[in-house]
């Protein structure tokens, strides 16, 4: 189970690999206990400052594994339980306090586009294919998994990728808002690093705080006096007054998380 999902370090960047290429990465309940696990371990990691999710083989993550659905989500009962797994493991993902890139190749669908979703950034090789094909299983995404495919596309686009259930390209999930950029098939990995250097590079502290507002503003209730002050509380770390003296000589930050 432990290499299902695998878990490498280059300095300050991680790399969360799906791990499962004989099967085209298709998710199954080890790999989504291993994923919650895995992501546990980054976020508990101060030092790491951004994670590159990607798949090995020839896809990113091709869906779930049908094979087991019936010992694993034969009956409702079943399949709540199971979605509690997948959500567990979901939640890791999105809540990781380094920011996440997904670095998408191949086929990226069902689960697999479920855990891109929750990336905060999503490069696509020109060559990749998505979509959520489930109404040919006759089951239905559940509301949190659905909530996070509405968030990212909306309404009308939420609508046609599951009820067409069709297959569709990385220029076409550009346009939806699935992915952020769409790059050259031969420069997928050199651009998810370059991006991934990028946030290393900037203050985690602004990242944190960027991740956490923006999550919080999905919640209609009104924000508190408490909350709206909150934002300037960065202005009193050693990272502010770093980058803002660096910035005035010209100089290149150094960012301590503090």
């Amino acid at each position: 189970m432990s290499d299902v999902i695998e878990l490498t370090r280059e300095g300050d960047l991680a790399f969360v690999a799906l791990n499962r290429p004989d099967k085209l990465n298709a998710l199954d309940k080890a790999m989504w206990q291993r994923l919650t696990a895995v992501m546990g371990e980054v976020a508990a990691d101060s030092d790491v400052r951004c994670v590159i999710v990607k798949g090995n083989g020839p896809a990113f993550g091709a869906g779930a594994d049908i094979a087991e659905f019936a010992s694993e989500r034969g009956t409702p009962a079943a399949a709540e339980a199971y979605a509690g797994i997948m959500g567990e493991a979901l939640d890791a993902l999105r809540g990781c306090p380094a920011p996440t890139v997904a670095q998408i190749h191949g086929a990226c669908a069902g689960a697999g586009l479920e855990i891109a979703i929750h990336c905060d950034i999503r490069l696509a090789a020109a060559g990749s294919r998505f979509g959520i094909p489930i109404q040919r299983l006759g089951v239905g995404l559940p509301y949190p998994e659905l909530a996070a495919l509405v968030e990212l596309v909306g309404v009308a686009a939420a609508r046609e990728i599951l009820l067409e259930g069709r297959l569709f390209d990385a220029t076409e999930a550009r346009e939806k808002g699935l992915v952020t950029r769409v790059v050259a098939d031969d420069r997928l990995a050199e651009e998810a690093l370059a991006a991934a250097r990028r946030i290393a590079d900037g203050a985690p502290l602004s990242h944190r705080w960027h991740k956490r507002a923006i999550g919080r503003l999905q919640d209609p209730r009104p924000l508190s006096a408490e909350e709206l002050r909150e934002g300037y509380s960065i202005c009193g770390s050693e990272d502010y007054r770093n980058g803002v003296q660096a910035f005035l000589t010209k100089s290149r930050p150094v960012f301590r998380g503090r």
